[in-house]
């Protein structure tokens, strides 16, 4: 059994050191053929966590316990399932949950807010900054109302047609009395 659980230990050590070291190149080269498989349990990381922690559980009870070889290596499976579960709450999910794209669709730019980066003459192109989270993206922009519009001012995009923002001029509204 201690050959086992050495094997384990190696293996997953293993495993981490090469996807350290060369895992974007595995990984640009499968090109994701794996991504099917969604099951979280089957994650990389986690499976190799859970063999590294058997293997590491099962030479440490071996070796500092009294134990019998049928209770080493349940206890070393009921460790190394705890420790995947608590790998994937505290480390594999918060990772998930923390990937951020700055991609966007033209079709959230209607009713978004500009600034006419370079002025949009009433009939031909010119270009809008617009805000999505944390960056800005720049974009073609037409005047939807065929009027010109100088840079500096605010916009909104009225729609969005070929690829192209039409907007017209902002107008904040203040307290209006009735």
């Amino acid at each position: 059994m201690q050959t086992l659980y050495l094997g384990c230990l190696t293996l997953g050590v293993l495993f981490a050191v090469v996807s350290v070291v060369i895992g974007d190149l595995i990984g640009s080269a499968l090109h994701g053929v794996f991504d099917i498989v969604s099951f979280d349990f089957l994650n990389p990381t986690l499976l190799a966590g859970g063999v590294t922690v058997f293997g590491g559980a099962g030479m440490l009870l071996n070796r500092y316990s009294g134990l019998e070889d049928g209770v080493i290596l349940a206890l070393s499976l009921l460790i190394a399932a705890f420790m995947g579960v608590v790998m994937h709450l505290v480390v594999v999910k918060p990772m998930r949950n923390s990937e951020m794209s700055s991609g966007f669709s033209m079709s959230e730019l209607p009713g978004r807010i500009g600034e006419v980066t370079i002025p949009v003459p009433g009939a031909g192109y010119g270009e809008i900054m617009v805000k999505f989270g944390a960056s800005n993206s720049l974009h073609t922009a037409a005047s939807f109302e065929q009027q010109a519009l100088p840079a500096g001012i605010k916009v909104v995009v009225v729609e969005v047609r070929e690829g192209v923002a039409l907007v017209s001029e902002f107008e904040e509204r203040r307290g209006v009395d009735t």
